[in-house]
């Protein structure tokens, strides 16, 4: 990637030596501190190396690096181009290499290509190519295609020293209120293992290694049947409910992630009510980490848990739910004695410390887990080459072939629900009522007017509803109902009856379309798609090709009569799962 004249100092620098020859030399010279570093993953900004993050209330990345000895760190926000995001990386691997043993960072990240933006799961694309959520590319439904979109993506992220995709997401959409099934490949179990294993192949290749992005697929064993459809970062939404006996349904993605060879695995926060397992948080759960995923599954890849399950943060309290009476020693045990390698978004290495120098943690223990960390940086080549060269970084990041790619996978991944007398697509030229769309781009398809009364055709796209939360972090995940509320959905029915309309609507969660079906001209689900991506279906250029992944529900007592657990379950949806016009059917 970049040259690099470092001096082979110690066998384990060595690349030609076996990889577990290098292990085992590196172990040797391990202190405490240093393993205790490695168990840690937290999250840091692409900022100035030496400033504390003040909006996370974290130490400064050559804080965390020198004094605490972590080298994994999940890279929040991004860098105007991918040169800066390049030299940045760099800049923070140089600092690692101040230290005696030279361990290189992994940089790991949540998903970058689309268009959500949560703090806690996804950011906006930046300076990355852009394409629509899981749920798109599960409406588009083509293993080949998630491939190439996890190869597209696997080229940028290594062109700016990003090794770890904290993806794919692959919990199944049974609970439609969920606040997370936009990051999924939505409610089929068939669907989602098939598309995982194109992921993970995009990602990883055949083989971990040097040109690999490992993959960290999460939630074991699978985060959609929340009760109610809250979701366990808070404690409100902490239990996961079985009504239908089907958690066996909810790890067949989980399966065919191990035998694509997913590198990494992340429980979730939930913990599960009224079954054989233990109702503790799955990240807490031997039964759950180390009886399915450890022995049923025989996965001997990293288990990395889910961000703050042991101290307290800025944000909110650790979710060490159904442990919450255990001391922050306590669950740090008792993670690692359910079978977890790391402590994902925390920074208390003196604690761990504390419990080896006690004896209350058996180093034998430790070393499992610094031995499956270690192996992973040896198997990505970071010990060999840890550095990424700046100008490769500048013409693979965004560059205009993958752009391009990503927004035909926006429009492909549009799903036509109606076309009431062959509305779309429309004619060039026509007369353009619009809400949501961006003038620049319908100038170029339409003239566009005022009022619904001076137009042919309305144009309005809209977000799917839900019930805002306002206590701060709360507010980026979209829960509640699924009902348009009343008074917004007069509105686009009274638009509708006085003109032709098309309404496109953000399906980031199933929704209910109140009647709208009957009364638009036309009805589109998206799913991640820029105004352009849009446009061009509306007018013909290109046809929709997408398939609901998941079922459209008829109304909310629908809803809370179905259970959590089974796919498919509300009563005569007004859409079924696969369905999606063309336009020359």
């Amino acid at each position: 990637m970049t040259t690099d004249t470092t001096v082979v100092c110690f066998p384990y620098e060595d690349s030609s030596s076996p990889i577990e020859n290098r292990i085992e030399d590196l172990l040797s010279r391990l202190d405490d501190a240093d393993k205790a570093g490695l168990l840690f993953h937290t999250m840091v900004s692409v900022q100035e190396l030496t400033e504390p993050n003040a909006m996370f209330g974290l130490p400064s990345v050559a804080s965390l690096i020198h004094d605490r000895r972590m080298n994994h760190f999940n890279l929040l926000g991004s860098a105007p181009s991918g040169r800066e995001f390049a030299e940045w990386q760099n800049a923070a691997q140089r600092l690692a290499r101040e230290l005696p043993l030279r361990i290189p960072i992994t940089f790991s990240t949540d998903p970058r290509h689309s268009f959500t933006d949560n703090p806690g799961a996804s950011m906006l694309a930046g300076p990355f190519s852009q394409w629509p959520e899981s749920l798109g590319l599960a409406a588009i439904g083509s293993a080949r295609r998630v491939e190439r979109f996890a190869g597209v993506a696997r080229q940028e992220y290594l062109a700016v020293g990003l090794r770890v995709a904290l993806h794919p997401q692959i919990d199944l959409a049974t609970e439609p209120r969920w606040s997370r099934i936009n990051a999924t490949f939505g409610e089929d179990a068939d669907l989602a293992s098939r598309l995982v294993a194109g992921y993970i192949r995009g990602f990883q290749g055949d083989h971990l290694g040097a040109e690999s992005v490992s993959t960290m697929a999460k939630h074991f064993p699978g985060g959609g049947p929340q009760k109610d459809g809250e979701d366990p970062h808070f404690e409100y939404g902490r239990e996961q409910v079985y009504p239908g006996d089907n958690f066996e349904y909810h790890l067949e993605p989980f399966a065919a992630a191990i035998a694509a060879g997913v590198s990494q695995m992340m429980p979730y926060y939930g913990m599960p009510v009224g079954t054989e397992y233990d109702e503790v948080g799955f990240g807490f759960n031997r039964s759950v980490l180390q009886g399915l995923l450890r022995d049923r599954f025989g996965f001997d890849g990293i288990v990395c848990t889910d961000w703050g399950l042991i101290t307290d943060s800025p944000l909110m309290p650790a979710k060490a739910w159904g442990v919450e009476h255990l001391t922050p020693a306590e669950r740090m045990l008792k993670i690692l004695d359910a079978g977890a390698d790391q402590f994902g978004g925390e920074l208390c290495t003196d604690l761990l410390l504390e419990l080896v120098d006690a004896g209350t943690l058996n180093r034998d223990r430790l070393d499992v887990s610094v031995r499956r960390l270690l192996r992973e940086k040896f198997r990505l080549g970071l010990f060999d080459d840890p550095f990424v060269d700046a100008d490769r970084a500048q013409s693979v990041v965004g560059n205009a072939d993958f752009v391009a790619e990503g927004l035909a996978a926006q429009s492909d991944s549009l799903t036509l629900l109606t076309n009431r007398d062959q509305t779309l697509p429309l004619g060039r030229g026509i007369r353009v009522y619009a809400e949501g769309v961006d003038a620049r781009h319908l100038r170029e398809y339409a003239t566009i007017v005022a009022t619904p009364d001076e137009a042919d055709v309305a144009i309005l796209r809209v977000k799917a509803p839900y019930e805002p939360r306002t206590n701060g972090f709360e507010a980026y995940f979209h829960t509640g109902s699924l009902e348009f509320p009343s008074q917004e959905l007069e509105r686009l029915t009274s638009i509708a009856s006085a003109v032709p309309t098309v309404i496109d609507i953000y399906l980031e969660r199933p929704t209910v379309l109140g009647g709208m079906e009957h009364t638009a001209a036309a009805m589109i689900g998206s799913y991640g798609a820029s105004d352009a991506a849009l446009l061009r279906v509306l007018f013909g250029d290109r046809s929709p090709l997408g398939s609901l992944p998941f079922d459209l529900p008829q109304s909310m007592d629908a809803v809370i009569a179905s259970r959590t657990d089974v796919p498919f379950d509300t009563a005569e949806p007004t859409f079924r799962f696969g369905h999606g016009l063309r336009y020359d059917a």
